[in-house]
C-alpha cells in the first residue's frame, strides 16, 4: 500500500489501533473498559449499534443501542492562544484530575498561530496523546466566523489534521481576512456571511473526500455579543448539517461573577456586553445575559434553540470551560525573550508561578462544566459520532453522576430511542419517557454534594422549516411536565407518560439544584420555574447548577 493509499487516520508516528480502536473485538473493548470503570464494561458487553431504519422503512418504532457516556470539553486554550496562559501538560493533568475522557484544544486564529503555532502545537498534541493514554486529545481551532462570533472546529486524528486546520484558518478566518463586519449597515455583510457558509461547505468536502476522517463545528457563546443572527446560524447548519452540529448551550468563564472577585458588574460567562452596531437588532436586551449560567438562546423555553428544533432537525447544545485563565490560580504569563512576540513565535512563554491570585474567570477543564457524549465504542471517531448523533447531555457543578433517556412505545418491548434519536409512532399512541437519573455520589470540586431538585420535560410541536429565517421563537413549546425529585438519591427511573397527538413533536430535559429559579423569559405559562439571571457581581456558579439534554424527536405518521 502506498502512502497515498493509507487511510486518513494513519499517522506514521502512532498506530491506528492506539488512535481509535473502532475495530477491536468485544474482548478488546472489555479490556479497554478499565479506562472508564465497570460501567463501561457493562455497557460494552451489550450488542453493538443497531442500524438506523432505512429512509423508506416507515414502520413505527425505533431502537437505539446501549450507550456509555464519555465526559469531555471541546473548548480549551493553551500557550498557543495569544490571550491564554497554560501549557498542554497543565491542562491535560487538570482534565485527568476532574475526570475528563476527551478534550479539544481550540487555539485562537492569529497570524502567529497560522504561521508557526499550529505545527508546534501538533507536536505537543502527539506527545500529550502518548503521555495520557486514558484521554482522547483532539487538536482543533477557535474559528472567527466571518460576520459573526467564534466556532470550535476539530478533526479526527490523522496525517492531515494539522494541515486541514491551517489551510482552513488561512482561507476562511474572519479575523485574518478582515471579514469580521456583519452589522446591518456594513457594506460587506453579505459577502462575509457567504464566506462563512463557503467555509463550512469546504470542511464538509474534505470529510467527503476522505482527506480527514471526520470534522465537526460548534458555535461558541452565540449570544455574548449578539452578532450571531438566527438566519446566520440556520445558514451554517444548512450548509453541512453533518458537521455543523450545534452550539454552546452554556459558555465558559463560569467563574466570572463569583462575589468579590472581578467586580460589581460581572456576569457568569463574561456576558457583560450590550448591543453594538454589529449586533442583530432583533434580539432583546435581556438576550445578552446568562440564565443559570446558560446562554439565553438555550435557556429560554420557546426561544432560539427551540425554534430550530421545531423545524424537526437536530441541533445540539454543549458546555465547556473555554479555559484561558483560571479563577484563584497563582500563575502569570512568562516573560518574552528580547525581540520575540506571539506573531513571530506562535506561542506564549511558559507561565510562572507566584504567591498571588491572578485575574481569571474560568474553571479548569472538567472542574465545573461537563459535556457527556453517548458512545458504543471507545475512540476519537466514536466521540465524534456520538456528538453528531446528538447523544449529548450536559451539567454544571457535577450535578449528576449519570443520565439515561429512552422514549418507548407502550405497544412494544424495544429499548426505544435516546437523545438525538427519532421514534416513529401512530397518531394517538401511548408512549413512555424513561428518565434514569444517577444522583451525585461524591462532593464536587467546591466541596458540595450536589442535590437534584427537579426534572422538567420540555415539549414542542414540530412544524417544519420556517418561512422567516430570523425567527427565534417556538410558540408551541413549553414545560409540559415537572417532577419534584428532592431528597431522592442513588439511581432511579422516572416513567413519564406521553401521548402522540396529530403533530410530530420533540421532548428535551432540564433540571437544577432548585436554588434559583423563576418564570422563564417568555412567561410562567411557558416556563413556570426556569433559570433566571443573577444580580451583577453576585453569581456564585456552585449555588445555581443545571443540567440540560438534547431532544428526542417523535415522528407521527400522517402528520
Amino acid at each position: 500500500m502506498t502512502e497515498q493509499q493509507l487511510p486518513a487516520w494513519a499517522d506514521p508516528s502512532v498506530s491506528p489501533a492506539a488512535l481509535d480502536p473502532q475495530g477491536v473485538s468485544r474482548r478488546g473493548l472489555l479490556r479497554r473498559a478499565g479506562l472508564f470503570g465497570a460501567a463501561f464494561a457493562l455497557g460494552s458487553a451489550a450488542t453493538g449499534p443497531t442500524p438506523a431504519l432505512a429512509a423508506d422503512d416507515r414502520r413505527p418504532g425505533g431502537e437505539d443501542p446501549h450507550l456509555v457516556y464519555l465526559v469531555g470539553d471541546h473548548h480549551i486554550h493553551s500557550v498557543y492562544s495569544h490571550d491564554a496562559k497554560y501549557t498542554f501538560s497543565q491542562l491535560a493533568a487538570a482534565g485527568a484530575e476532574y475526570g475528563l475522557d476527551w478534550m479539544v484544544f481550540t487555539e485562537h486564529s492569529n497570524f502567529g498561530h497560522a504561521d508557526f503555532g499550529a505545527a508546534l502545537e501538533h507536536k505537543e498534541i502527539l506527545k500529550a496523546r502518548a503521555e495520557n493514554p486514558r484521554q482522547l486529545i483532539f487538536q482543533g481551532l477557535e474559528w472567527y466566523i466571518p460576520a459573526a462570533e467564534h466556532c470550535t472546529v476539530f478533526t479526527a486524528p490523522g496525517r492531515h489534521e494539522v494541515d486541514l486546520l491551517t489551510r482552513f484558518e488561512s482561507a476562511y478566518d474572519g479575523k485574518l481576512l478582515a471579514y469580521d463586519k456583519g452589522g446591518p449597515a456594513d457594506a460587506d455583510t453579505a459577502r462575509n456571511e457567504a464566506h462563512a457558509v463557503k467555509a463550512i461547505k469546504w470542511l464538509a468536502a474534505q470529510r467527503r473526500s476522505g482527506y480527514v476522517d471526520d470534522v465537526l463545528v460548534l458555535a461558541n457563546h452565540p449570544m455574548r455579543l449578539g452578532i450571531d443572527s438566527p438566519h446566520e446560524i440556520r445558514a451554517w447548519r444548512d450548509a453541512a448539517p453533518e458537521i455543523m452540529i450545534g452550539m454552546e448551550g452554556a459558555p465558559g468563564a463560569q467563574g466570572a461573577a463569583i462575589p468579590g472577585w472581578r467586580g460589581a458588574n460581572s456576569i457568569r460567562g463574561e456576558y457583560e456586553n450590550k448591543p453594538s452596531p454589529q449586533s442583530w437588532p432583533g434580539y432583546p436586551a435581556d438576550a445578552y445575559l446568562t440564565y443559570g449560567g446558560f446562554d439565553w438562546a438555550t435557556a429560554t423555553v420557546g426561544g432560539l434553540w427551540d425554534s430550530m428544533l421545531a423545524e424537526g432537525r437536530l441541533f445540539s447544545v454543549t458546555t465547556n470551560s473555554d479555559a484561558h485563565r483560571i479563577v484563584f490560580d497563582t500563575w502569570r504569563n512568562g516573560d518574552w525573550p528580547p525581540g520575540q512576540t506571539f506573531d513571530t513565535t506562535g506561542r506564549l512563554p511558559d507561565p510562572v508561578n507566584t504567591d498571588t491570585p491572578q485575574p481569571g474567570s474560568d474553571f479548569w477543564p472538567g472542574q465545573f462544566s461537563r459535556t457527556h457524549v453517548g458512545v458504543t465504542r471507545y475512540g476519537y471517531r466514536a466521540v465524534m459520532a456520538g456528538m453528531r448523533a446528538g447523544r449529548v447531555w450536559l451539567d454544571h457543578g457535577h450535578l449528576l453522576d449519570g443520565l439515561d433517556v429512552r422514549l418507548t412505545r407502550d405497544s412494544d418491548r424495544s429499548r426505544g430511542v435516546t437523545l438525538g434519536g427519532r421514534l416513529r409512532v401512530r397518531k394517538g399512541e401511548k408512549l413512555t419517557l424513561n428518565v434514569t437519573v444517577t444522583t451525585a455520589s461524591r462532593r464536587n470540586p467546591r466541596g458540595i454534594l450536589p442535590e437534584l431538585a427537579h426534572v422538567d420535560v420540555v415539549r414542542g410541536a414540530v412544524r417544519g422549516p420556517v418561512a422567516d429565517r430570523d425567527t427565534w421563537k417556538a410558540p408551541d413549546t413549553r414545560v409540559a411536565v415537572s417532577k419534584d425529585v428532592s431528597g431522592r438519591t442513588g439511581t432511579y427511573t422516572l416513567r413519564i407518560p406521553l401521548t402522540a397527538g396529530e403533530e410530530s413533536f420533540y421532548v428535551r430535559l432540564r433540571g437544577s439544584d432548585g436554588n434559583r429559579n423563576g418564570p422563564g423569559w417568555l412567561g410562567a405559562s411557558v416556563d413556570p420555574h426556569g433559570p433566571v439571571p443573577h444580580a451583577p457581581g453576585d453569581g456564585d456558579p456552585w449555588a445555581d447548577t443545571w443540567f440540560y439534554s438534547n431532544p428526542v424527536f417523535v415522528d407521527v405518521e400522517g402528520s
